[in-house]
């Protein structure tokens, strides 16, 4: 297998994470699709990253759909349950998650535009679902050692991965003093080598 991805994407960072805590071996390929010379279109034709090249060379894209092919290669570590409403409920921290890095990738990507063209209201829109999200994110949390249930999961892959991403684009957003079970939550998963060797860098 391959990995083809920027060191910058959570999407990317959170199948790193995966592969890491399932010990599973795979090559990465460093591409952004920003750049002129990037490949990606060419194996995926939405051209984002990440792509999870199979051995056969069959292409897989959407980080939530390579998650799961790869919780399902291994029986070990498994971090995604089998079925019912404890899938669900991990699936619906990995959505909440996403959707706080959409949110946050949006306004980082319009606040980069030329500013006569950049939409002061559109970024403060995304900056709200950031908010919204983290807010949510910590009631969901609240006094439990864990995202769902008692033990380490996909739920905390995508929590952590997103926390990480809003440290890393936006430090002026101070949640750590605003959402304190969240902070302890980083520091837990940043104890991991799996974070640690995964830590976004421009």
């Amino acid at each position: 297998m391959k990995l083809i991805g920027s060191l910058t994407s959570p999407y990317v960072r959170k199948v790193r994470i995966v592969l890491a805590e399932k010990k599973l071996e795979c090559a990465f390929e460093l591409d952004s699709p920003w750049t002129a010379e990037t490949k990606i279109p060419t194996v995926n034709p939405l051209g984002k990253v990440p792509v999870l090249l199979l051995d056969d060379g069959t292409p897989l894209y959407d980080s939530r759909v390579i998650v799961e092919y790869l919780d399902s290669t291994t029986a070990n570590n498994r971090l995604i349950p089998a079925n019912g409403r404890e899938r669900l409920m991990v699936r619906r921290w990995e959505a909440l998650a996403d959707g706080i890095n959409d949110a946050a990738a949006s306004a980082f990507l319009e606040a980069k535009r030329v500013a006569e063209q950049q939409s002061a209201e559109w970024i403060s829109r995304q900056r709200g679902k950031i908010s919204s999200g983290l807010k949510v994110m910590s009631d969901e949390l609240g006094n439990q050692s864990w995202c769902h249930a008692k033990g380490f999961s996909l739920a905390d892959i995508a929590a952590g991965v997103a926390l990480g991403y809003i440290d890393f684009r936006y430090p002026d957003i101070r949640w750590r003093g605003q959402y304190p079970n969240l902070a302890k939550l980083s520091d837990k998963l940043m104890l991991r080598a799996s974070f640690i060797d995964t830590v976004p860098v421009a």
